[in-house]
């Protein structure tokens, strides 16, 4: 077969003459439209850290895929900066903009007829929206991730990341904070390029790659500042050009088995909420059989190895320095909990890719970041699927660092984050309440919000062991504490977190996987019967389209769902 199956329609024969002549415009000579054209998905910006590392990997990337015989074509796509647009209404379109960079390879890979895609990503939806894509078109591609920032220092506090300073704003509302630390530790949070160092969404999708076989092991935890970070840009330009001449595509690779491999590095590594959206979407696009309820199964037989932020002390490059993801596979292979059969990108099993890569079964002694599998940090993984009359299609709990794991409170309830987080600076929020954030669901935001404002307020102010809460909207993979989201039906739906009223008792119970309204059914119905929808918050462009097309959060959140 040719090494260009879908370029040559666009490049080959008299009648695509005109075709050629615009190539050549752009470096393309006699010799090269036998080549694969590969498409190179360009995340460089400079509206955040998260991304503004890597033209320099895209660099490299196109001068190893001129060596390995390939045609670059490379194409942007957006990003949108969680951090920055956190706790205001930019933020609604962080979400959205997943499915936004997914239709956005589609167009360029499909429009230009590509042999290949290699997509370099670094925050949080860059890395999902570029798999759902590749698992749509099922062309041969691979995942570049951008690389961690690297940790900051203020004073004795151990290792800053963004999320030192959400904390610091409910520390600082709260007079527990001088002036100094606090502009201190905003200054010195964020000292180089890369995506969030904790084991947030980024870290956790760009490790989950990993296992799932669509990146390169080790390269998900490098720092982007460094060398090593841009040659293994250049090695996963090498290695996709040889799955596009094995004809090596991405649903060979995302299978069920496969899945599971990812999702267990999810739950190896504490990593983040988000996951369970972005897997349940990625396996829709994939067309593989795979529901909420496999993060449940998943979670009861796969411990938490890793000591990483949110809840633990360490950072990503401490991780890589410990062993990364790589490390972990090792152990859970030896453990029966990993496929190590499944195919991988560079045309060998994950089983063989460790195998040649000599890693150890047991963790390196005399580091705390990565535990053995008989001392994990926590017996069983963190992210906990709740049911019960609040959520009936069920919802996401992340359930370690705790030091109680179930609440029953009177609801707060609060139909917007901004209410919220006006109430918890402002000290409305005691010890026993349940707070309830609701109307931001995928359609009722629209966008599924992070409560990363919030709910590191209420860290910052010493509430995170003693107060509930729950949401249809969603958390950042920087979160911790008693936090229930993804609830479903959500509220725009008339679900039953709509019918909650300011006082109601909320039980959530995080070993009984149960978050229960504790209201008699009879007075439910009523309230059911009462409630009207309300009028959209949006009624034209992006967000308004967005609602009229997304799913529920139980099924990802998709936007080209078959059913």
């Amino acid at each position: 077969m040719a090494d260009n199956p879908r370029s040559r329609l666009v490049t080959q024969g008299v009648a695509r003459s005109p075709n050629r002549a615009m190539l050549r415009a752009v470096g393309f000579g006699d010799g090269d439209f036998e080549k694969p054209i590969v498409g190179i998905g360009n995340g460089h910006s400079n509206m955040n850290p998260c991304n503004a590392g890597i033209q320099p990997l895209v660099d490299r990337a196109m001068s190893a895929l001129r060596a390995a015989g390939a045609m670059p074509q490379v194409f942007g796509f957006p990003t949108v900066t969680d951090g920055i647009g956190m706790g205001t209404e930019a933020m609604k379109y962080s979400l959205v903009s997943r499915e936004v960079i997914a239709d956005a390879v589609e167009t360029a890979v499909n429009g230009q007829a590509m042999d290949g895609v290699l997509c370099v990503g670094g925050c949080d939806k860059n890395m999902p929206g570029s798999m759902i894509a590749m698992a749509r078109m099922n062309v041969p591609g691979m995942f570049e991730y951008a690389g961690t920032i690297k940790p900051g220092h203020w004073k004795e506090k151990h290792d800053l990341t963004v999320v030192s300073v959400f904390e610091a704003v409910g520390a600082y509302s709260a007079g527990k904070m001088s002036d100094e630390d606090f502009i201190g530790i905003e200054k010195n949070a964020c000292p180089t390029v890369g995506a969030c160092g904790g084991m947030y969404t980024a870290n956790t999708m760009s490790s989950s790659f990993e296992a799932l076989g669509m990146s390169l092991l080790g390269s998900s935890q490098l720092a982007s500042p460094d060398p090593e970070k841009a040659d293994s840009a250049a090695d996963a330009a090498r290695v996709l050009v040889a799955a596009i001449r094995r004809n090596i595509r991405p649903r060979d690779i995302i299978t069920r088995k496969s899945l599971e491999n990812a999702v267990a590095v999810v739950m190896a590594t504490g990593g983040s909420t988000n996951a369970v959206l972005h897997y349940l979407a990625i396996a829709s696009a994939a067309e593989v059989e795979w529901t909420i309820d496999d993060f449940e199964r998943i979670r009861q037989k796969v411990p938490v190895l890793c000591n990483l932020k949110p809840s633990g002390p360490y950072v990503a490059t401490e991780f890589h320095q410990a062993g990364g993801v790589p490390q972990v596979l090792k152990i859970l292979l030896e453990h029966g909990v990993l496929h190590g059969e499944c195919l991988t990108v560079t045309g060998r099993s994950l089983g063989d890719e460790l195998e040649r890569l000599k890693i150890p079964s047991r963790p390196r002694a005399g580091q705390d970041v990565i535990r053995p599998w008989e001392n994990p940090v926590y017996a069983h993984g963190h992210l906990a699927i709740l049911r019960g009359n609040l959520s009936p299609e069920g919802c996401v709990a992340k359930i370690t660092g705790l030091k109680q794991t179930s609440i029953t409170g009177p609801a707060r309830v609060f139909d917007s984050e901004p209410q919220c987080m006006e109430a918890i600076l402002a000290r409305r929020i005691a010890p026993g309440d349940v707070i309830v954030i609701r109307y931001e669901g995928p359609r009722g935001g629209p966008g599924m919000q992070e409560m990363l404002a919030p709910t590191s307020a209420i860290i910052g102010q010493g509430l995170g062991d003693s107060v509930g809460l729950i949401t249809d909207g969603r958390f950042s993979g920087g979160t911790w504490g008693m936090v229930v989201g993804h609830v479903a039906p959500e509220a725009y739906e008339g679900g039953p977190i709509a019918l909650v009223r300011e006082g109601d008792s909320i039980t959530i119970d995080a070993q009984a996987r149960l978050i229960q309204l504790n209201v008699p059914e009879a007075e439910l119905a009523r309230r059911r019967a009462a409630w009207k929808q309300p009028a959209p918050r949006y009624t034209r462009g992006l967000l308004a389209k967005y609602m009229r097309l997304v799913s529920t959060a139980s099924k990802g959140a998709v936007t080209d769902s078959a059913s």
